[in-house]
């Protein structure tokens, strides 16, 4: 069966649909990664120690049996902060994401569809927002403000959205020109079951990508934030807190800075991946069908 599979691919050209491929190696780890940090987020109680916990005795210790990753400067258990720090590590970025590409993905279905004058104004106001970098206008306001995570997080997701925004609106304007979209104009469907039922569905793969994309952005931006020492308070279990602060005892414990360093770039680069492999899925399964 096989054999006469590859002889029907050579001779006409034709692929298995994109739905039977097996995923790659990568997207797979990837994936387990995300879900090891999605099950730290939701059950933080999996941690072997009390992430609070002070042992004045037991400070700067290397990795052990009993504590995987070594002990910080105050005996506190590095792996447990790791799994406690994953709530507010990935919390954040999940709200950042899930509130810029909904919002996103409603102007742009708007403006592509309704064309004209009001894609112009809608086109001139994201790029002019889109010119403001948002981590460091979230840096200046929270410094000068003095607010916390929430403020940073407000700040992220009102100016990362012109990027989103940017994004999906050239998807839509691509398929608003699609001969079924003019079909269902001609029938006339009203504008609202057009956007909905005919144009959301196409523009689903990038939908998929800004979504992780903006999730990968939101971990990056907030974790730096917390190593500048802003948004969470000092002392909380926090990817970018607990790497500034032990960042001074790399020769006691080195593991106490590498290990929530290590864990910031992994879950970046898993959603990264799977992201990018379930936009190309998308893709081909659409061009297959």
């Amino acid at each position: 069966m096989a054999e006469r599979l590859a002889v029907l691919s050579r001779r006409t050209g034709w692929r298995l649909p994109a739905r039977r491929r097996r995923a790659p190696v990568l997207v797979i780890v990837a994936g387990c990664v995300l879900a090891a940090a999605a099950g730290m987020m939701i059950l933080p109680g999996v941690a072997p120690h009390d992430p609070e916990f002070i042992d004045g005795a037991a400070a700067l210790q290397g990795p052990s049996p009993r504590h995987w990753l070594g002990t910080d400067e105050l005996g506190r258990d590095v792996f447990s902060r790791i799994v406690a720090g994953a709530r507010t590590g990935l919390l954040g970025p999940l709200i950042l994401a899930l509130g810029t590409t909904v919002l996103a993905i409603l102007v742009a279905v708007v403006a592509g569809y309704a064309g004209g004058r009001t894609d112009a104004v809608i086109g001139r106001v994201i790029d002019v927002l889109y010119a403001v970098p948002p981590l460091v206008v979230a840096i200046v306001v929270v410094g000068i403000t003095g607010g916390g995570w929430w403020t940073a997080l407000a700040v992220l997701l009102v100016f990362g959205l012109p990027m989103n925004m940017r994004l999906l609106r050239s998807a839509v304007i691509v398929r608003v020109r699609l001969p079924y979209v003019e079909a269902a104009r001609t029938a006339g469907l009203s504008s609202v079951r057009i956007m909905v039922f005919h144009l959301l569905p196409a523009v689903a793969s990038f939908v998929v990508a800004v979504f992780f994309l903006t999730f990968t952005y939101g971990i990056v931006d907030l974790s730096a934030m917390s190593f500048l020492g802003l948004g969470v308070p000092p002392g909380s279990s926090d990817w970018g807190r607990m790497i500034a602060e032990n960042r001074a005892y790399l020769l006691q414990n080195a593991w106490a800075t590498i290990g929530p360093t290590v864990a910031v770039v992994l879950v970046a680069v898993s959603a990264n991946v799977v992201g990018d492999w379930i936009h190309s899925r998308y893709e081909s399964h659409g061009r297959t069908r």
